[in-house]
């Protein structure tokens, strides 16, 4: 991520996605986003990254509105970088990625961390795509097209 604006030529969902946050660190730090993490030094200490791509994938994320950045919640000098509501929808893709990982990625004897549900303490549900009727669907279940602008 070059910390440039997505390619506006590219007619894929997925691929305009992957130019914000498709590298490891990006998700990375947007994933101890959610679990609270706020300063770039607690984002360092966290992932363990170099400061300057910290720094890099930080401005990136601002500028493609991730993130906003506000002064520190303690009064501090400090400032704080935030999810937006644009920040906030990544989540599911982030639960996503753990379920796979969680399913196909550790054996059963192995320690890994553990995503649990705030009211019930029980993992969450495995996630499921549905369709517009609530049916689960799965790839040969869909197809794309080609929807042009002035069209819509």
């Amino acid at each position: 991520m070059s910390g440039h604006a997505p390619s506006t030529n590219n007619e894929c969902p997925v691929a305009r996605t992957l130019d914000i946050i498709g590298d490891r660190w990006s998700l990375m730090i947007i994933r101890d986003a959610f679990d609270g993490i706020r300063r770039f030094s607690e984002f360092q200490k966290s992932l363990g990254v170099a400061k300057n791509i910290l720094a890099s994938r930080l401005k990136a994320l601002v500028e493609v509105g991730v993130f906003q950045i506000q002064p520190a919640s303690d009064g501090s000098a400090y400032k704080e970088y935030v999810l937006t509501e644009k920040g906030g929808e990544i989540f599911p893709i982030v639960i996503s990625l753990r379920q796979w990982g969680e399913r196909f990625l550790f054996a059963e004897e192995e320690t890994r961390s553990v995503l649990l549900d705030n009211a019930s303490g029980q993992p969450l549900m495995p996630m499921e795509v549905r369709s517009s009727t609530g049916q689960a669907v799965q790839p040969w279940d869909c197809h794309r097209v080609r929807r042009i602008a002035s069209e819509s």
